[in-house]
Protein backbone atom coordinates (compact mmCIF):
# COMPACT_ATOMS: atom_id res chain seq x y z
CA UNK A 1 0.00 0.00 0.00
CA UNK A 2 1.44 3.67 -0.99
CA UNK A 3 0.65 6.87 0.85
CA UNK A 4 -1.76 7.53 -1.55
CA UNK A 5 -4.74 4.86 -1.27
CA UNK A 6 -7.55 7.57 -1.39
CA UNK A 7 -7.20 7.99 1.97
CA UNK A 8 -8.07 11.92 1.38
CA UNK A 9 -11.18 14.13 1.85
CA UNK A 10 -10.14 16.45 -0.49
CA UNK A 11 -10.76 20.02 -0.03
CA UNK A 12 -11.43 22.62 -2.90
CA UNK A 13 -11.03 26.29 -1.23
CA UNK A 14 -10.98 29.89 -2.79
CA UNK A 15 -7.74 31.67 -2.13
CA UNK A 16 -7.94 33.54 1.64
CA UNK A 17 -6.07 33.72 4.42
CA UNK A 18 -7.01 30.56 5.81
CA UNK A 19 -6.86 28.46 3.08
CA UNK A 20 -3.29 30.03 2.55
CA UNK A 21 -2.25 28.98 5.90
CA UNK A 22 -3.92 25.55 5.64
CA UNK A 23 -1.93 25.09 2.12
CA UNK A 24 1.44 26.20 4.28
CA UNK A 25 0.57 23.82 6.95
CA UNK A 26 0.14 20.97 4.43
CA UNK A 27 3.67 21.70 2.73
CA UNK A 28 5.17 22.39 5.62
CA UNK A 29 3.98 18.44 7.12
CA UNK A 30 5.46 17.01 3.66
CA UNK A 31 2.18 16.91 1.88
CA UNK A 32 1.27 17.87 -1.39
CA UNK A 33 -1.09 21.09 -2.81
CA UNK A 34 -3.12 21.76 -5.74
CA UNK A 35 -2.13 25.12 -6.91
CA UNK A 36 -3.03 28.07 -9.56
CA UNK A 37 -0.45 29.35 -11.92
CA UNK A 38 -0.90 31.55 -15.04
CA UNK A 39 -0.05 28.76 -17.58
CA UNK A 40 -1.71 25.61 -15.86
CA UNK A 41 -2.53 24.35 -12.02
CA UNK A 42 0.44 22.53 -10.12
CA UNK A 43 0.68 19.72 -7.73
CA UNK A 44 3.02 21.47 -4.96
CA UNK A 45 5.37 19.89 -2.61
CA UNK A 46 8.47 21.22 -0.35
CA UNK A 47 11.22 21.32 -3.02
CA UNK A 48 13.73 20.26 -0.25
CA UNK A 49 12.19 17.08 0.51
CA UNK A 50 12.67 13.88 -0.61
CA UNK A 51 10.24 12.12 0.81
CA UNK A 52 7.36 15.33 -0.33
CA UNK A 53 8.63 14.73 -3.74
CA UNK A 54 8.21 11.54 -4.08
CA UNK A 55 4.42 12.14 -3.36
CA UNK A 56 4.33 14.02 -6.58
CA UNK A 57 5.52 10.82 -8.18
CA UNK A 58 3.03 8.62 -6.72
CA UNK A 59 0.10 10.78 -7.04
CA UNK A 60 0.67 11.33 -10.47
CA UNK A 61 1.72 8.00 -11.51
CA UNK A 62 4.73 10.34 -12.84
CA UNK A 63 8.00 8.52 -14.31
CA UNK A 64 11.05 9.34 -11.84
CA UNK A 65 13.34 10.24 -14.55
CA UNK A 66 11.35 12.65 -15.29
CA UNK A 67 12.83 16.19 -13.47
CA UNK A 68 10.19 18.71 -11.86
CA UNK A 69 10.20 22.63 -11.92
CA UNK A 70 10.70 24.37 -9.12
CA UNK A 71 8.63 27.54 -8.21
CA UNK A 72 9.60 30.67 -6.29
CA UNK A 73 7.76 34.05 -5.46
CA UNK A 74 9.07 36.88 -7.07
CA UNK A 75 10.96 38.10 -3.83
CA UNK A 76 12.90 35.41 -3.36
CA UNK A 77 16.87 35.25 -3.70
CA UNK A 78 16.83 32.43 -6.28
CA UNK A 79 20.62 33.01 -6.27
CA UNK A 80 20.58 30.80 -3.19
CA UNK A 81 19.69 27.88 -5.14
CA UNK A 82 21.35 27.91 -8.15
CA UNK A 83 24.52 29.39 -9.95
CA UNK A 84 24.44 32.37 -12.62
CA UNK A 85 26.86 31.88 -15.50
CA UNK A 86 26.46 34.16 -17.68
CA UNK A 87 24.93 38.13 -18.12
CA UNK A 88 22.29 37.54 -20.33
CA UNK A 89 20.42 35.65 -17.54
CA UNK A 90 19.73 38.71 -15.71
CA UNK A 91 18.63 40.36 -19.41
CA UNK A 92 15.57 37.48 -18.95
CA UNK A 93 15.07 37.62 -15.62
CA UNK A 94 14.55 41.30 -16.29
CA UNK A 95 12.92 40.74 -19.56
CA UNK A 96 10.17 38.15 -18.85
CA UNK A 97 9.66 37.52 -14.82
CA UNK A 98 7.70 37.31 -13.20
CA UNK A 99 5.86 34.89 -16.45
CA UNK A 100 5.87 32.13 -18.04
CA UNK A 101 9.54 30.87 -18.20
CA UNK A 102 11.52 27.85 -16.84
CA UNK A 103 15.03 28.94 -16.83
CA UNK A 104 17.42 25.19 -16.79
CA UNK A 105 20.61 26.66 -14.26
CA UNK A 106 23.52 24.28 -12.75
CA UNK A 107 22.19 23.72 -9.25
CA UNK A 108 23.91 24.24 -6.26
CA UNK A 109 22.46 21.38 -4.51
CA UNK A 110 20.07 22.52 -2.45
CA UNK A 111 16.98 21.34 -4.18
CA UNK A 112 16.18 17.20 -3.61
CA UNK A 113 17.75 14.76 -5.98
CA UNK A 114 14.18 13.54 -6.82
CA UNK A 115 12.91 16.76 -7.71
CA UNK A 116 16.03 16.83 -10.64
CA UNK A 117 16.20 13.35 -11.30
CA UNK A 118 20.22 13.43 -9.62
CA UNK A 119 21.18 16.11 -12.37
CA UNK A 120 23.19 18.74 -11.66
CA UNK A 121 20.82 21.31 -13.25
CA UNK A 122 17.57 22.74 -11.87
CA UNK A 123 14.65 24.42 -13.65
CA UNK A 124 13.66 27.57 -11.59
CA UNK A 125 10.21 29.12 -12.18
CA UNK A 126 8.49 32.53 -10.62
CA UNK A 127 4.88 32.68 -11.54
CA UNK A 128 2.96 35.96 -12.61
CA UNK A 129 -0.13 35.10 -10.99
CA UNK A 130 -1.45 37.26 -8.19
CA UNK A 131 -2.81 33.22 -6.66
CA UNK A 132 0.24 32.06 -7.79
CA UNK A 133 2.67 34.67 -5.63
CA UNK A 134 0.29 34.89 -2.78
CA UNK A 135 0.84 30.70 -2.25
CA UNK A 136 4.47 31.06 -3.20
CA UNK A 137 4.85 33.63 -0.30
CA UNK A 138 2.76 32.11 2.57
CA UNK A 139 5.29 29.22 2.40
CA UNK A 140 8.09 30.91 1.87
CA UNK A 141 10.60 27.83 0.51
CA UNK A 142 10.97 26.61 -3.14
CA UNK A 143 7.83 24.69 -4.31
CA UNK A 144 9.18 21.75 -6.59
CA UNK A 145 5.62 21.05 -9.26
CA UNK A 146 4.24 19.79 -12.50
CA UNK A 147 1.13 19.91 -13.46
CA UNK A 148 -1.61 19.18 -11.09
CA UNK A 149 -3.02 16.02 -13.16
CA UNK A 150 -2.63 11.89 -13.17
CA UNK A 151 0.81 12.00 -15.85
CA UNK A 152 0.12 11.87 -19.24
CA UNK A 153 -3.66 13.33 -18.97
CA UNK A 154 -4.44 16.41 -20.27
CA UNK A 155 -3.03 19.30 -18.03
CA UNK A 156 -5.38 21.00 -15.78
CA UNK A 157 -6.69 24.64 -16.37
CA UNK A 158 -9.06 24.98 -13.25
CA UNK A 159 -9.40 23.80 -9.97
CA UNK A 160 -12.54 20.89 -10.99
CA UNK A 161 -9.38 19.54 -14.06
CA UNK A 162 -7.19 18.81 -10.71
CA UNK A 163 -10.02 17.98 -8.50
CA UNK A 164 -11.56 14.64 -10.93
CA UNK A 165 -7.71 13.76 -11.49
CA UNK A 166 -6.15 13.96 -7.77
CA UNK A 167 -9.49 13.81 -5.58
CA UNK A 168 -8.29 11.29 -2.82
CA UNK A 169 -4.52 11.55 -3.13
CA UNK A 170 -3.70 15.29 -1.76
CA UNK A 171 -5.77 17.19 1.10
CA UNK A 172 -5.94 20.03 -0.61
CA UNK A 173 -6.47 22.28 -3.90
CA UNK A 174 -6.62 26.22 -4.10
CA UNK A 175 -8.75 27.45 -6.62
CA UNK A 176 -8.02 30.54 -8.42
CA UNK A 177 -10.49 30.47 -11.51
CA UNK A 178 -9.46 29.45 -14.95
CA UNK A 179 -5.72 29.88 -16.01
CA UNK A 180 -4.97 32.34 -18.23
CA UNK A 181 -2.25 31.54 -20.50
CA UNK A 182 -3.04 27.69 -20.89
CA UNK A 183 -0.16 25.73 -21.86
CA UNK A 184 2.95 25.46 -19.43
CA UNK A 185 5.91 27.31 -19.38
CA UNK A 186 8.35 27.58 -21.62
CA UNK A 187 11.75 25.63 -20.47
CA UNK A 188 15.02 27.75 -21.65
CA UNK A 189 18.33 26.45 -20.83
CA UNK A 190 20.77 28.87 -19.39
CA UNK A 191 23.73 26.55 -18.67
CA UNK A 192 25.98 27.80 -22.13
CA UNK A 193 26.32 30.84 -23.76
CA UNK A 194 23.22 30.54 -25.92
CA UNK A 195 20.02 29.97 -24.27
CA UNK A 196 18.49 26.84 -25.55
CA UNK A 197 14.67 26.18 -25.36
CA UNK A 198 13.76 22.60 -24.21
CA UNK A 199 9.93 23.18 -23.94
CA UNK A 200 8.59 25.70 -26.56
CA UNK A 201 5.64 27.77 -24.78
CA UNK A 202 4.52 31.64 -24.63
CA UNK A 203 7.84 33.03 -24.16
CA UNK A 204 9.06 32.50 -27.61
CA UNK A 205 12.32 32.18 -29.46
CA UNK A 206 12.08 35.30 -31.39
CA UNK A 207 11.10 37.22 -28.26
CA UNK A 208 14.49 35.73 -26.49
CA UNK A 209 16.52 36.57 -29.24
CA UNK A 210 14.97 40.32 -28.96
CA UNK A 211 16.14 40.49 -26.12
CA UNK A 212 19.73 38.62 -25.76
CA UNK A 213 20.24 38.40 -29.59
CA UNK A 214 20.25 34.55 -29.78
CA UNK A 215 18.22 31.55 -29.04
CA UNK A 216 18.33 28.08 -29.94
CA UNK A 217 15.66 24.93 -29.82
CA UNK A 218 17.14 21.85 -28.03
CA UNK A 219 18.21 18.88 -30.73
CA UNK A 220 17.78 16.57 -27.95
CA UNK A 221 17.22 12.72 -28.97
CA UNK A 222 14.75 9.62 -27.68
CA UNK A 223 18.14 8.40 -26.10
CA UNK A 224 18.78 11.63 -24.22
CA UNK A 225 18.86 12.17 -20.56
CA UNK A 226 15.23 14.02 -19.69
CA UNK A 227 16.25 17.42 -18.96
CA UNK A 228 13.22 19.26 -18.63
CA UNK A 229 9.58 18.14 -18.71
CA UNK A 230 7.74 17.47 -21.64
CA UNK A 231 10.95 16.30 -24.17
CA UNK A 232 10.30 12.51 -23.85
CA UNK A 233 7.15 10.82 -22.73
CA UNK A 234 3.58 11.79 -24.43
CA UNK A 235 1.52 14.45 -22.78
CA UNK A 236 -1.49 15.71 -22.39
CA UNK A 237 -4.18 13.03 -23.76
CA UNK A 238 -7.82 13.03 -23.37
CA UNK A 239 -10.15 9.91 -22.21
CA UNK A 240 -11.28 10.25 -26.06
CA UNK A 241 -10.32 8.66 -29.24
CA UNK A 242 -8.21 11.21 -31.03
CA UNK A 243 -7.24 12.42 -34.67
CA UNK A 244 -4.77 14.89 -36.16
CA UNK A 245 -5.52 16.73 -39.40
CA UNK A 246 -3.61 19.21 -41.53
CA UNK A 247 -5.04 22.30 -42.65
CA UNK A 248 -5.51 20.93 -45.95
CA UNK A 249 -7.20 17.65 -45.44
CA UNK A 250 -10.48 18.91 -44.05
CA UNK A 251 -12.64 15.99 -46.70
CA UNK A 252 -10.63 13.76 -45.06
CA UNK A 253 -11.34 14.92 -41.58
CA UNK A 254 -14.93 15.60 -42.54
CA UNK A 255 -14.91 11.92 -43.32
CA UNK A 256 -14.07 10.45 -40.38
CA UNK A 257 -16.21 12.56 -38.68
CA UNK A 258 -19.37 11.52 -40.34
CA UNK A 259 -18.55 8.05 -40.72
CA UNK A 260 -17.98 7.61 -36.50
CA UNK A 261 -21.24 9.66 -36.22
CA UNK A 262 -22.97 7.05 -38.45
CA UNK A 263 -21.67 4.54 -35.90
CA UNK A 264 -23.51 5.69 -32.95
CA UNK A 265 -20.61 8.21 -31.32
CA UNK A 266 -20.69 11.57 -30.26
CA UNK A 267 -17.98 13.43 -32.72
CA UNK A 268 -16.62 16.69 -32.19
CA UNK A 269 -14.54 19.18 -34.41
CA UNK A 270 -11.68 21.30 -32.23
CA UNK A 271 -10.39 23.62 -34.20
CA UNK A 272 -9.37 27.73 -34.71
CA UNK A 273 -11.93 30.42 -35.69
CA UNK A 274 -10.46 29.86 -39.54
CA UNK A 275 -10.95 26.30 -39.87
CA UNK A 276 -14.41 26.42 -38.31
CA UNK A 277 -15.74 27.90 -41.40
CA UNK A 278 -14.77 24.24 -43.71
CA UNK A 279 -15.92 22.01 -41.32
CA UNK A 280 -20.10 20.54 -40.71
CA UNK A 281 -20.83 19.26 -37.12
CA UNK A 282 -20.42 19.88 -34.10
CA UNK A 283 -17.09 22.44 -33.18
CA UNK A 284 -15.02 23.72 -30.04
CA UNK A 285 -13.63 26.96 -31.33
CA UNK A 286 -9.95 27.53 -29.61
CA UNK A 287 -10.61 30.92 -31.23
CA UNK A 288 -8.26 33.19 -34.19
CA UNK A 289 -4.91 34.17 -32.25
CA UNK A 290 -1.89 32.02 -30.64
CA UNK A 291 -2.44 33.33 -28.02
CA UNK A 292 -6.47 32.96 -27.95
CA UNK A 293 -5.50 29.31 -29.42
CA UNK A 294 -3.31 28.66 -26.09
CA UNK A 295 -5.42 29.70 -23.71
CA UNK A 296 -8.19 27.57 -24.81
CA UNK A 297 -6.44 24.40 -25.58
CA UNK A 298 -6.21 22.20 -22.60
CA UNK A 299 -9.82 23.55 -21.60
CA UNK A 300 -11.06 22.28 -24.86
CA UNK A 301 -9.48 18.81 -24.19
CA UNK A 302 -10.88 18.33 -20.80
CA UNK A 303 -14.79 19.63 -22.55
CA UNK A 304 -13.91 17.48 -25.55
CA UNK A 305 -14.35 14.45 -22.57
CA UNK A 306 -17.34 15.64 -21.33
CA UNK A 307 -19.01 16.03 -25.22
CA UNK A 308 -17.51 13.27 -27.45
CA UNK A 309 -15.91 10.02 -28.11
CA UNK A 310 -14.05 10.90 -30.46
CA UNK A 311 -12.59 13.97 -31.26
CA UNK A 312 -10.94 15.64 -34.50
CA UNK A 313 -8.58 18.14 -33.99
CA UNK A 314 -6.45 20.44 -37.05
CA UNK A 315 -3.01 21.29 -37.14
CA UNK A 316 -2.68 25.53 -35.70
CA UNK A 317 -0.85 27.81 -38.00
CA UNK A 318 -1.77 30.94 -37.10
CA UNK A 319 1.86 32.37 -38.34
CA UNK A 320 3.00 33.32 -34.42
CA UNK A 321 6.09 31.81 -32.76
CA UNK A 322 3.51 30.58 -30.37
CA UNK A 323 2.48 27.93 -32.67
CA UNK A 324 5.72 25.92 -31.96
CA UNK A 325 4.47 25.33 -28.35
CA UNK A 326 0.91 24.86 -29.23
CA UNK A 327 1.20 22.51 -31.94
CA UNK A 328 4.11 20.49 -29.57
CA UNK A 329 1.46 20.20 -27.00
CA UNK A 330 -1.28 19.42 -30.01
CA UNK A 331 -0.03 16.66 -31.41
CA UNK A 332 0.99 14.81 -28.35
CA UNK A 333 -2.54 15.06 -27.44
CA UNK A 334 -4.29 14.09 -30.60
CA UNK A 335 -1.23 12.88 -32.97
Amino acid sequence: MTYFDGGYDTQVLGIDDYSLELAKKYILNEELVGFPTETVYGLGAMAYSDAAVKRIYEAKGRPADNPLIVHVHKWYDVDKLVDVKYDYINKLREAFLPGPLTMVYPSKGMISPVATCGLDTVGIRIPSSDAAQEFLKTVDIPIAAPSANVSKHTSPVTAQHVYEDLKGKIPLILDGGKSSGGIESTVLDVTTDTPIILRSGLVTCEMIKKVVGKCEYSANTVDDKVRAPGMKYRHYRPNCETYLFGRDEVDKAQSVYDAQKLSGKRVCFMCDDEMVKHVRGMTLNMGKTAEEIASSLYYDLHRAEEIADVLIAFVVDTGSDVDVGIMNRLSKACG
